[in-house]
C-alpha cells in the first residue's frame, strides 16, 4: 500500500478544486467535502442528500470503527451543499455512480482523484489525502493536536501528528540546513 500525504499547498488545493470542477461537479464536491470534514472516503460515499440537506451536523456510524460521529458542517460547505443538492430527490446518492444506481466506488473515486492530482503536479496522492489534507490544515490553524486527535479518533498525538505527516516536516526542516 502506498503512501499518500495531505496537500500542503493552498494553491495546489485550488488547482485541485479547479481541475475537479472542469470534469464533474460531482468530483468536485466529492473533494471539497473531503477536505473539509475529514470523513473516510468509505464514510463519504455512501452519504445520501438526506444526510445533509439543511442539516448543521453529518451524523453518521463510521465505517472502519463503527464508532458513532457528528461532524459539524462549516458555513462555507453549507452553501456549497445547498448548491450542490438543489432539485435532488432525498433519497438520492451525494456521489452517484454514473453506470449504476448505487454511490460511487471507492476505487473509482481513487482513479478519478488521482488522475486530476496527476494533472496538477501532486505526487504521493489516495483517497485517504483528503482526510490528511483536512487535517494537516485543521492543526496549522488550530495548534491543537489533542483536538484533531478526538476529532480522528486517533489513541495517541504522536500518531496523530505522524498521520497528517507534521512528524515528518519537522524532521526534515530540522535537516534541511544541518550540516557538520
Amino acid at each position: 500500500m502506498q503512501t499518500v500525504q495531505p496537500i500542503r499547498d493552498r494553491f495546489l488545493i485550488h488547482a485541485m478544486k479547479e481541475e475537479l470542477r472542469r470534469h464533474s461537479y460531482r468530483n468536485y464536491f466529492l473533494f471539497v467535502m473531503g477536505i473539509n470534514t475529514g470523513l473516510r472516503i468509505s464514510d463519504l460515499l455512501p452519504l445520501r442528500v438526506s444526510d445533509v440537506s439543511h442539516k448543521t451536523h453529518i451524523v453518521l456510524k463510521e465505517t472502519k470503527t463503527r464508532k458513532s460521529k457528528r461532524f459539524l458542517i462549516n458555513v462555507e460547505l453549507r452553501k456549497t451543499i445547498a448548491e450542490y443538492i438543489e432539485g435532488k430527490d432525498e433519497e438520492e446518492y451525494l456521489f452517484p455512480s454514473y453506470k449504476t444506481d448505487l454511490p460511487l466506488q471507492r476505487v473509482q473515486a481513487y482513479k478519478i482523484l488521482n488522475k486530476a492530482a496527476n494533472n496538477v503536479g501532486i505526487t504521493e496522492f489516495g483517497t485517504h489525502s483528503l482526510r490528511k489534507t483536512f487535517g494537516f490544515w485543521h492543526y496549522t490553524i488550530n495548534k491543537n493536536v489533542a483536538l484533531l486527535q478526538h476529532i480522528f479518533n486517533h489513541t495517541s498525538p504522536d500518531i496523530t501528528l505522524r498521520y497528517i505527516g507534521i512528524n515528518q516536516d519537522i524532521v526534515d526542516q530540522s535537516l534541511e540546513h544541518f550540516s557538520l
